[in-house]
């Protein structure tokens, strides 16, 4: 039977960690008392907080999947950046791709060779013809939403409940005792965005039906799988039911693969056969340089150019100076190259399964009412005893307390995962005796947890 873990053990080992954690890094709390004076909540970008810990953690170097802080403390980064580092920090052929192409200039407003393969390898990887470059994934989110609004004549969207798709404003609407709300967390939105934001939960195909019948939605967005509130997987059928339901009323489906690239050289799209009309990738796709890419189906293509015969020239609100950039196609024509294959992929997806059994191991034997879900080189286990349908399930099963002890605990011992929750990444610099240190650390833990 599964055995409850006591608050007053997990406030002891935060407790704990916490004090450790200043004990081991006074020159990070160095930095971040003088950041304070000049950085909003003293970091570059305010989520940089999010980790919880007394005070930032700063870090001087970054390679493979070893860090090593202001302090010299050494780590094993299971983070990332949360996918946008997923093929490693500073691999070779990304750094080679940058001495080489950053010598010939970095941006120039018109394409460069590079367009013509990173097209055609789009296209192989992802099976859509027609593809534009962004910033970000957020970004191109916006750009693709704006184009599904355009050609169906529809103002509304979907979202699921608890879904994540970077910081676009539309996207920000949870389901509160099953009444749509704007996020509470979201900062200055100057409209009611549940006028146009539809909001169901994942994996509902009748609160699906109902929604996208009045013939109003102009797009689905979604994850593959919900990736930011722990992962939840899509329940069988349920993704064949998605895509009849938004062809039969009209709807387009566009499929956010940026934290689910993990999943395979195609993400989970290519993996599990979806047949999107549109496609979002960022994060990973340039290396960890700022880069995102959308693309598109024929059929939509088709319909945005009919759609652009009709409108006057002039700006289109989409689109940023720096998109497109001659060194954004130089390093994802790299990284396509040598990190999008089924080669390259196969040892990642392999060790990730057995992080995936250690971990299941590890938790098993504790008698800890935790679980543990995959997604091809993507590793989470979530501090609840069974999976959750949908992001207000998950919502409610997160535990706050607990998985900062946990995340306290690992870091103070060299290991990091990702701050908003227990995921885990492999990469190509990912080893078998990393994986064993995380497996042997989550074990320790937990011993001392459930002591």
């Amino acid at each position: 039977m599964k055995t409850p873990i006591s608050e007053a053990a997990i406030k002891a080992m935060l407790t704990r960690e916490k004090a450790l954690f200043i004990q081991r890094n006074p020159k990070s709390k160095g930095h971040s008392d003088n950041a304070a004076r000049n950085w909003l909540r003293g970091v570059p970008m305010h989520w940089m907080v999010d980790w919880g810990t007394p005070f930032p953690l700063f870090i001087e170097k970054a390679e493979g999947v070893d860090l090593t802080d202001a302090d010299g403390n050494s780590y094993i980064d299971f983070c990332l950046g949360d996918t946008g580092a997923m093929f490693g920090h500073s691999p070779k052929p990304v750094v080679d791709t940058l001495l080489r192409e950053g010598a010939h200039g970095f941006t120039t407003m018109l394409p460069s060779a590079s367009a013509v393969k990173v097209g055609k390898l789009l296209e192989d990887r992802f099976k859509l013809p027609a593809w534009q470059i962004t910033a970000t994934a957020s970004d191109a989110n916006r750009a693709v939403l704006r184009w599904c609004r355009a050609i169906t004549g529809r103002k509304k969207i979907l979202v699921f409940n608890h879904c994540y798709h970077g910081t676009v404003d539309e996207t920000y609407v949870n389901l509160d005792h099953g009444k749509p709300e704007a996020d509470r967390a979201l900062i200055g939105e100057p409209n009611d965005l549940t006028q146009l934001t539809k909001v169901i939960e994942f994996n509902d195909v009748p609160a699906l039906e109902a929604a996208l019948a009045p013939g109003d939605v102009a797009c689905v967005l979604a994850e593959p799988i919900m990736t930011n509130v722990g992962m939840v997987l899509p329940d069988d059928g349920f993704h064949a039911a998605l895509r009849e339901i938004t062809r039969r009323t009209g709807t387009l489906l566009i499929i956010d693969e940026t934290h689910c690239m993990s999943s395979g050289p195609g993400g989970y799209t290519g993996e599990h056969g979806l047949e999107p009309d549109a496609f979002v990738l960022g994060k990973p796709i340039a290396g960890g340089i700022p880069a995102a890419v959308y693309g598109f189906s024929t059929a939509m293509t088709s319909r945005i150019r009919d759609y652009l015969k009709t409108r006057p020239p002039g700006h289109s609100g989409i689109g940023t100076t720096l998109a497109g950039s001659k060194i954004q196609l130089a390093l994802m024509q790299t990284v396509l190259e040598t990190y999008f294959t089924r080669e390259a992929f196969a040892p990642l997806i392999a060790l990730a399964k057995k992080l995936e059994k250690g971990l299941a191991d590890v938790i098993i034997k504790h008698s800890a009412p935790w679980h543990v879900v995959r997604a091809g080189a993507r590793v989470e286990f979530m501090c609840c005893p069974t999976r959750p349908r949908n992001g207000g399930e998950a919502a409610k099963m997160i535990h706050q307390p607990i998985d900062q002890a946990v995340h306290h605990h690992l870091l103070n011992r060299g290991i990091i995962m990702t701050p908003f929750h227990n995921m885990l990444l492999i990469c190509p610099s990912t080893t078998g005796a990393h994986v064993n240190q995380m497996i042997e650390g989550l074990d320790h833990c937990l011993a001392e947890l459930m002591s």
